[in-house]
């Protein structure tokens, strides 16, 4: 069996020199022969190195535009090199490959493995947050063979997922701060996480797992005061299809200290910020309505 991971590996050179010379389609031809011949001699799989260099290729601007898209924060020109070019060879792959040839869970793994070999210290945590989070927020890829799988299921029968997330506040220095989280599409939110999970929590209150979903997102221990609001939405998982995911939400108060955000594929940054200042951050709408009544209840207080 050929070794797809050094076939993409040789992609991936490719794909480096392409773009580091002008982004010029012969030269990117010229240059996988020659990799191939280098780094793969026998390997018997350039049919597949060629069908992949040649999609990314062609898939250019729509690989950038969802690139941008998933990393605001993170120009196109401001990417290293590499990452650039393995964020569109993973992107490839996971949103325009044959799901049956290339699971998603593949596509992704193979991109983070390449940025670690081939880029800086930080690259593979890099490439797994832009992919991670492209595959929940922007076509979830395999969804589709599932829906042609299952009936379409009514609203009220969809499973639900419970979730439970804070408003998490902190007293410093005369001022009120809210700790929140970043994602990487450019937003401030809330954190929160699921409740009942796992068999050693399947047991828990909403009020007991949301203390430890906060603890093991931002590293804080927090004393919930009172619920502020609740929220529903529909997300769709490849294998197990669509499911209601309802949150409910805490107003909690913390020790000001250091915030150590957890590594996950949807957030980058975890910040205090004084409460004057949160509401000209960019929440998504449905965030907005919760951190202004949590906002109108510490001001009253």
């Amino acid at each position: 069996m050929a070794n797809r991971h050094l076939s993409r590996s040789v992609v991936l050179q490719t794909l480096f020199e392409w773009d580091f010379r002008g982004c010029k389609k012969d030269l990117a031809e010229e240059a996988l022969q020659r990799n191939a011949h280098e780094f793969a001699p026998g390997a018997g799989d350039l049919p597949f190195m060629e069908e992949l260099l040649d999609g990314t290729i062609a898939r250019k601007s729509d690989l950038d535009m969802v690139i941008e898209k998933a990393a605001p924060e993170w120009p196109l020109d401001r990417i290293a090199l590499v990452d650039r070019n393995v964020l569109r060879l993973g992107l490839y792959e996971l949103l325009f490959s044959d799901r049956e040839k290339v699971p998603a869970k593949v596509a992704i793994n193979e991109a983070i493995e390449l940025a670690k070999n081939f880029g800086g210290e930080n690259s593979g945590r890099f490439v797994n947050g832009v992919l991670g989070a492209v595959y929940k927020e922007l076509g979830e890829p395999g969804k589709d063979e599932v829906s042609k799988k299952r009936k379409d299921v009514p609203y009220d029968q969809l499973p639900v997922q419970h979730l439970g997330g804070a408003i998490v506040y902190a007293k410093h220095a005369g001022d009120v701060y809210l700790a929140l989280v970043h994602d990487i599409f450019g937003h401030w939110t809330l954190s929160k996480g699921k409740i009942g999970d796992k068999p050693e929590f399947a047991n828990e209150t909403i009020e007991e797992g949301t203390i430890r979903e906060i603890k093991e997102e931002m590293g804080l221990d927090i004393k919930l005061i009172e619920k502020v609001g609740e929220n529903e939405y529909v997300a769709s998982d490849p294998k197990t299809g669509k499911k209601r995911k309802h949150v409910v939400y805490f107003l909690a108060e913390a020790p000001y200290g250091e915030l150590n955000l957890k590594q996950t594929g949807g957030l980058d940054d975890a910040r205090w910020f004084r409460m004057q200042d949160a509401l000209e951050l960019n929440f998504y709408e449905d965030m907005l309505p919760l951190v202004t009544k949590a906002l109108q209840k510490l001001t009253t207080s």
